[in-house]
């Protein structure tokens, strides 16, 4: 049993009778199982869902997929990558952080979760310090690549925003957006003044007209509170995570503040695999957790935070990097541990991991309706808790096209006979 290489971004390819291809035309998804049962052939054109039918109802105009077996679903998306260190964890010496190095790394990460189902993705990537811009030059160089394969936006941030040396961050975060990064970020917890450091950002957002997306722990809920009544009524809007420490605090504290968030309108994006805590602290080793200690291991309070009215988006966070060494990267990884976390049910985890985290990247919104965008994911299985379980065999659409397979096959053996069933085995293309 071996694992094939990641799919790689190049030339369109002739549409094949898998929907593999072509990015214009028309491609029929035949006989799958949606969410709430029903089983239904989906027609695509134009980037978009044309039709979706009982069974056997649609045409096969130009390409058909058989989707017999599967659940079809609205495609994941990423809301909290750190694709420029992304795979570091394994090097036996310093990280190098070449441009070409950045975007190698990016470029695979990217990849990998594609191949887990998130055709969306938004990158926080480290500005300033020794690194200059080159880290995000080198993501948004990525992005250019995938186009046609996934979506890569990128978050600018800055280690300090105020006091002496924060005066330099923020020529850079103004250079930064000119470069083409579409969200400003970073770590309010880290400056000397993290107040001034959020305000910072909110007034450069809103002159911009562009998202806030801050990293804290949020164990702090003065703090937060403070965050809240600053990011009110900003719009295209602001998002903080992990918020972790939000589980350490006294209930009734924790609701108040999550009443404060609602109220503000602030988005919360929790990461189920664990922070990224490590990222944000010069000097943390793989596995130690940044100063964070045990909230790297703890997740947001999700239904305390949707009791309360906010919107919650999961995320995936650290993959294979100084933050999480076993990082996978995968949405439906994260949906599955809301649930035995005792957070969501099956379909509330998968919203976290799919509607909300797309809203949260301000992306529209994805049903499997007619004149919806044909962003979609088909996993073997019945239900989307069986899926959420065993979420091997993978179908991933991107703007109306099939742009990446994962398949598994289990054989269990003996003197008699060999039986095939489903095993994670990776084979993409």
């Amino acid at each position: 049993m071996s694992d094939s290489s990641q799919p790689q971004p190049g030339p369109e390819r002739a549409t094949g009778s898998d929907g593999t291809g072509a990015a214009a035309g028309t491609l029929v998804l035949c006989d799958a199982r949606l969410a709430d049962g029903r089983v239904v052939d989906v027609r695509l054109s134009g980037g978009r869902i044309e039709a979706v039918g009982t069974a056997g109802s649609l045409a096969p105009q130009g390409s058909r997929v058989d989707l017999g077996g599967y659940l079809l679903l609205p495609a994941p998306a990423e809301p909290h990558a750190h694709c420029d260190t992304a795979l570091t964890a394994d090097a036996a010496g310093p990280v190098a952080d070449t441009l070409e190095a950045v975007q190698r790394r990016t470029t695979e990460a990217a990849l990998l979760q594609l191949g887990h189902g998130a055709t969306a993705l938004r990158a926080h990537v480290r500005i300033g310090d020794v690194q200059g811009l080159r880290s995000l030059e080198a993501v948004l160089q990525a992005g250019r690549s995938l186009r046609g394969l996934a979506e890569l936006s990128a978050v600018a941030v800055p280690r300090l925003l105020t006091g002496a040396a924060g005066a330099d961050g923020l020529a850079m975060l103004r250079d930064a957006l000119k470069m083409g990064a579409t969200v400003v970020g970073g770590c309010p917890d880290l400056d000397p003044d993290p107040a001034g450091y959020a305000e910072t950002v909110l007034e450069l957002a809103n002159e911009h007209g562009c998202a806030v997306d801050l990293h804290t722990d949020g164990d702090d809920p003065a703090r937060l509170a403070r965050f809240a009544a600053m990011a009110g009524g900003l719009r295209p809007g602001v998002t903080l995570g992990p918020c972790a420490g939000l589980s350490a605090l006294p209930p009734e504290v924790a609701a108040r503040t999550a009443e404060q968030l609602a109220a503000a309108g602030v988005t919360v994006v929790c990461l189920p695999q664990g922070g990224c805590a490590a990222l944000e602290r010069q000097g943390a080793q793989p596995g130690h957790g940044g100063a964070t200690g045990g909230l790297a291991t703890r997740s947001a309070p999700v239904r305390l935070l949707r009791a309360a009215g906010v919107r919650v988006a999961a995320g995936s966070g650290a993959l294979r990097d100084a933050a999480n060494p076993v990082g996978r990267g995968d949405p439906l990884e994260a949906a599955y541990l809301l649930v035995s976390m005792g957070e969501a049910g099956p379909e509330t985890a998968y919203g976290a991991v799919s509607t909300a985290a797309r809203a949260t990247l301000g992306l529209p919104e994805v049903r499997v309706e007619a004149g919806f965008p044909a962003e979609l994911l088909a996993v073997r299985g019945e239900s989307l808790a069986g899926v959420l379980s065993l979420a091997y065999s993978r179908i991933v659409v991107h703007q109306g096209r099939v742009v990446a397979r994962t398949s598994a096959v289990r054989e269990y053996c003996d003197s008699a006979a060999v039986v095939a069933l489903e095993l994670p085995r990776q084979s993409q293309r």
